[in-house]
């Protein structure tokens, strides 16, 4: 059985330069999310998120060997962020953010896979978040992005170098609801990689 790995398919969405920002079409995708807000490093509503996002994830993967013999990489964590007002949108101060965290599904995961999933994770485990997972699709279009290299409490250079390559370009912050929140995907494994060696794609819906 050979194992699909996205992030190989799909190179253009996940191996963006370290030191240019570039232009992306991004489709639309399959994703377990679920909302919260506050600072996630400190926030009980954030960690309650990954305990229920990820044994689903893993789940669905088990089911679909299972039942459509595909097996896959489980996807990296992502996450939206956004404040009320996004011009006081600021990378120190998290407390204000609002957030949705998600992992992409393939395209052949289907709904009833997932409440499946859901059903056993909450038969075993039954964490605390599991009720506010929604399974959706999403799509950014054309997008901004690059990616960072260190801390995210770095960020700060690398969203600014992005923000500025949209504005040379011509371009600015797509209106909608997605396009006006930060978007980052977190490439490394935050448990087992060093703060100034992770990876995390920075990306901005544009128009």
């Amino acid at each position: 059985m050979t194992k699909i790995d996205l992030k190989k398919e799909n190179k253009e969405l996940y191996a963006p330069s370290i030191k240019e920002p570039s232009l992306v079409d991004v489709p639309e995708m399959k994703f377990l999310m679920i909302d919260g807000e506050g600072d996630p490093n400190t926030s009980e509503e954030y960690k309650d998120a990954m305990e229920a996002l990820f044994p689903v994830s893993y789940k669905v993967k088990f089911i679909s060997k299972k039942e459509k013999s595909k097996d896959y990489v489980v996807m990296p964590l992502e996450g939206l962020w956004w404040v009320q007002n996004m011009e006081n949108f600021s990378i120190e101060d998290k407390s204000s953010w609002k957030w949705t965290a998600m992992i992409r599904q393939p395209d052949f995961i289907s709904k009833r896979m997932i409440k499946d999933a859901i059903r056993e994770v909450e038969e075993k485990k039954n964490p605390v978040a599991l009720s506010k997972i929604r399974f959706e699709s999403l799509h950014e279009g054309l997008s901004a992005q690059i990616m960072h290299i260190g801390p995210f409490s770095e960020e700060g250079p690398t969203v600014e170098k992005l923000h500025a390559f949209i504005e040379e370009k011509g371009y600015e912050f797509d209106g909608t609801s997605t396009g006006e929140k930060h978007h980052e995907i977190y490439i490394s494994d935050m448990r087992r990689t060093k703060p100034e060696r992770l990876k995390t794609i920075i990306r901005q819906p544009v128009k």
